[in-house]
């Protein structure tokens, strides 16, 4: 199957999904947690060896001793791939029945001449309750990718289809494949609205790597360096990690991604790290992860996190990590707006009052493959003086996304690109970075809100609380939109029963105000 045909190729969603369909169609009964492993080895290993034939033809023309010089690819950093390992060698023999043994001997070969490799690549090929016409039809499939096409086209599409592919195989998952994997809208909201142009990204929970592949598409996109950002992660699941590693080997993405089997909590393996960018989405809700061994730690400025959860442990971590001018956007559960368990609500409040928050946003439901529960990102900033003169201490911008999105499938939402570009404006407006427009409260979906006004709602930073709705457009999606407003109330309301009356009086406000 051809990829060179230029509709195919132009769209997010043209041949990935068609080559997604028929790969899927090969599984048979197989486990998508097992065949991903499968398939994107394959992928990678395709990528690779184009990769190396490209380098290998032009040298060839240069200097036929310089071809078969390995410091000659690193330098160009391009994996060296032995004869035998090479994707025409493995497209010959696709319907040997020794061809998982020849696939696994390939991808131990690789580890061994290239350092970056060792550990990250699947060896298990050969196991006997792998198909072996399922493999050969699959490495058939594969060869198509790209077909034709040479250089930064080629890894382009081969990335695209290794990207879409870790989408597609999350969704097929459900809950375990939203452990390794941030829906790419939500990775989009994030990037388009800390913009991170330069200097160094952090994430102290990467799963399969997808922030940093959003990341470097922003910076290519508007005319910036790859060469001026740095990437940093750590992941304590050893396969996400070799996920991870795999993926931005496709990307062409130099980084320093630690596999870290304690986590980031309790082996803190860039310790001296201070970042410019933070992206994270850390797990929702930890209750085990080992908060009583962490009573004291220097980490937590703002106040001892419970041992039941870990949200307010991500949040001061990643605090810690900022550098002095640093900002970092948070995925977390709605219940962490609002909670008080234990230590929850005053670190929130120092928080607050350390103007460490910048902005918090409400997502709509259904955009994560793993969970139903309400999220939210928290944009936070080590200085609200922004680059260009605008002041914003003391202020929190509040957006409501609740009505935004559209849905792809029975249970999965996507922002559009304009949603995305829509929550972005509004924050770069905020800190002034759009100079033409300015920034204005817009009822229903964003406010400014002081630190006076949050200490009146007791410190708590849910969104619709504060934005309101427009009243000009009172439709179903604002009727449902305070239908969860009521909901969270509700659960809100067994930590924080004294806020009843104040709720009362926010709704009244809104229906007859």
């Amino acid at each position: 199957m051809a990829t060179n045909d230029t509709n195919k190729n132009g769209g997010n969603l043209g041949f990935e999904a068609e080559m997604f369909k028929a790969a899927d169609k090969l599984r048979g009964n197989m486990e998508p947690s097992d065949y991903k492993h499968v398939a994107l080895g394959l992928i990678f290993l395709k990528y690779i060896s184009d990769a190396f034939e490209a380098r290998h033809k032009a040298l060839l023309a240069e200097d036929s001793e310089a071809a078969e010089d390995k410091d000659e690819y690193l330098a160009d950093n391009v994996f060296w791939v032995p004869k035998d390992a090479r994707w025409s060698h493995l497209q010959a023999n696709a319907k040997l029945p020794t061809i998982g043994t020849l696939i696994d001997d390939a991808m131990r070969s690789i580890e061994k001449d290239n350092e970056s490799l060792k550990g990250v690549l699947p060896k298990d090929y050969a196991r006997p309750a792998l198909n072996k016409v399922m493999l050969g039809e699959l490495i058939d499939l594969i060869s198509g990718i790209a077909l034709n096409e040479e250089g930064d086209r080629s890894k382009d599409i081969l990335g695209r289809v290794y990207e879409y592919f870790l989408g597609q195989f999350a969704g097929a998952e459900g809950k375990r494949g939203g452990e390794f994997y941030t829906p790419r809208s939500v990775v989009r909201v994030l990037v388009e609205m800390l913009e991170p142009y330069q200097g160094r990204i952090y994430d102290p929970c990467c799963g399969s790597g997808g922030m940093f592949v959003q990341s470097e598409k922003f910076v290519q996109e508007h005319g910036g360096r790859i060469g001026d950002i740095a990437v940093y992660g750590q992941e304590s699941n050893y396969t996400t990690w070799r996920l991870a590693k795999m993926n931005l080997a496709v990307r062409g993405i130099d980084s320093d991604i630690r596999w870290n089997n304690e986590g980031s909590f309790h082996k803190d393996d860039l310790r001296d790290l201070k970042a410019d960018y933070i992206l994270a989405n850390p797990p929702f809700n930890i209750s085990d992860w080992g908060g009583e061994r962490l009573r004291e730690d220097v980490r937590w400025k703002y106040g001892v996190p419970p041992t039941g959860n870990a949200n307010y442990g991500w949040l001061q971590h990643i605090v810690h990590h900022l550098a002095p001018n640093g900002a970092a956007g948070v995925v977390l559960a709605n219940g962490s707006l609002t909670s008080n368990q234990t230590t929850e609500g005053q670190i929130r409040q120092a928080m607050v009052e350390n103007d460490v928050v910048a902005c918090v946003l409400t997502l709509p439901v259904q955009l994560f493959y793993s969970t139903q529960i309400s999220a939210s990102v928290w944009i936070l900033a080590r200085n609200k003086k922004f680059a260009n003169g605008t002041d914003r201490s003391g202020q929190v911008l509040f957006i409501d996304a609740r009505s935004l999105g559209s849905l792809v499938d029975r249970t999965r939402r996507e922002f559009s690109e304009a949603e995305i570009l829509k929550i972005a404006n509004a924050y770069k407006c905020w800190k002034g970075v759009d100079q033409s427009e300015g920034y204005k409260d817009v009822p229903g979906f964003c406010r400014s809100v002081d630190i006076k006004t949050i200490a009146e709602h007791r410190w708590a930073l849910v969104p619709g609380r504060y934005v309101g709705f427009d009243r000009s457009e009172l439709s179903t999606k604002a009727i449902t939109k305070l239908q969860e407003d009521f909901s969270e109330l509700k659960a809100a309301l067994i930590n924080l029963p004294s806020e009843v009356a104040q709720s009362i009086k926010i709704f009244e406000e809104l229906f007859h105000g």
